[in-house]
């Protein structure tokens, strides 16, 4: 079915977010604000922040998917909805990946706020990410590309010349979204050549079979991260810019990397790093760059940039701008729009502030933390004043506190 005549107003549009978690709920919820209506979620097990929310339908659909029945549910979805302009979203870079793939077939029905696969290879697989930074001068840490394919049997790692500790790495994130074996984990901190060997046969023996990254190990916690966030027009211009200072990241292994205090501020030398990386990539929709300052000289090393627009946008929201508006403005309505900056100071987080002020121990942030928390600029997005269902809440609640055991348990390995 192609579709002729979408409706311009933004009042027509029907955000469909493909997975269930905390990132799809902020997108959602980015969406009821800046539209008034209500996302559909389409996911094998939602998380019931979602489920029990109060912008949010929810479409089943079975553990493992293949991408000919997901694409059989989003044609569904559209044969229902003729009359709504459909945007799809995700923040996974499986779910995005597969949105590149068949970018042909779904732009029929649906608006894709997201890269093509030519850029993705470019620039979101990470071993092509770091060369495209060295040949635009901008800094990333020294790295080993590490092919896992190979036959079971005589398989061997290639030296590493890195100095341990080093941190390893997928290059492609849906790749290896699809394996599972125990101890998994996100990013691995990895301090002996033995456990590096340690990681390799746990990767061959899940069926990893693509590219993984060994790295130089930029020193410092989690304070020397660094979050930006842009959005890239349809004429390839960048129309949004936002970033944060990282406090806290999730400790657990799975999650690791994932930001949960943030001080939103403006970082205008990494924005004009970043929009050169942009650039070089033809780069369109979304973007979520991950970046590390050495405490030593205070150089920022790009770690790498994410097709999507992140599982903790809602800082932007939070720092002045929501995303989803200034997209709308231009694949919905297709108007033109001045650049924006989103840099008002505000603290985003998903943990008790008790618990920042506890792990972070560098005294300048935490008086801007205790600063902007007497100012009441301190944003959730999980505890949204729009919910109003009461088991919910206690849900919010219970994994908010939930989070002083993780870091209990985990903080203390992360290097």
């Amino acid at each position: 079915m192609t579709r002729v005549g979408r409706p311009s107003a933004t009042s027509s549009v029907l955000p469909v977010i493909l997975g269930g978690d905390a990132g799809a709920y902020a997108l959602g919820l980015e969406c009821f604000e800046a539209f008034g209506v209500r996302a559909l979620c389409l996911a094998n097990d939602p998380v019931q922040l979602i489920t029990d929310s109060v912008f949010f339908d929810v479409e089943h659909i079975e553990p493992g998917a293949s991408d000919e029945i997901r694409l059989n549910h989003l044609r569904e979805i559209a044969q229902r909805h003729p009359d709504r302009h459909l945007l799809l979203l995700a923040n996974s870079d499986g779910a995005v990946t597969f949105f590149a793939r068949h970018r042909s077939l779904l732009e029929v029905d649906y608006t894709i706020p997201s890269p093509t696969l030519e850029t993705i290879d470019l620039l979101c697989e990470k071993d092509s990410f770091a060369k495209v930074c060295e040949e635009l001068d901008i800094a990333t840490p020294k790295t080993v590309v590490v092919d896992c394919d190979g036959p079971d049997e005589g398989w061997v790692a290639p030296t590493i010349d890195i100095p341990f500790p080093v941190v390893a790495k997928a290059s492609s994130g849906s790749e290896y979204e699809k394996v599972s074996f125990p101890g998994k984990k996100k990013i691995w901190f990895i301090k002996t050549p033995e456990e590096l060997d340690s990681m390799w046969v746990s990767l061959r023996g899940a069926g990893f079979r693509d590219k993984f990254l060994v790295q130089q190990l930029i020193p410092g916690g989690d304070e020397q991260m660094r979050s930006l966030t842009f959005y890239v027009d349809s004429a390839g211009m960048v129309k949004l810019r936002s970033s944060a200072h990282v406090l806290l990241q999730d400790p657990s292994p799975t999650m690791i990397g994932n930001p949960v205090a943030m001080i939103t501020q403006a970082l205008p030398e990494m924005w004009d790093q970043a929009e050169k990386i942009l650039k070089a990539g033809n780069y369109t929709g979304f973007a979520n760059f991950d970046i590390k300052v050495d405490p030593r000289d205070g150089i920022a090393y790009f770690l790498e940039v994410n097709p999507r627009i992140g599982r903790n946008s809602y800082y932007v929201v939070a720092a002045g701008q929501n995303p989803m508006t200034v997209m709308a403005t231009d694949l919905v309505e297709g108007r033109p729009q001045e650049a924006v900056e989103a840099v008002r100071a505000a603290l985003y987080t998903l943990v008790p502030v008790s618990l920042i002020t506890k792990y972070v121990t560098d005294r300048g942030l935490l008086s801007r933390v205790r600063s902007l928390v007497r100012q009441h600029r301190v944003v959730n997005p999980l505890r949204s004043p729009i919910e109003k269902n009461l088991r919910r809440k206690a849900i919010v609640l219970g994994q908010t506190y939930n989070y002083y055991r993780k870091f209990k348990a985990h903080h203390s390995e992360v290097m």
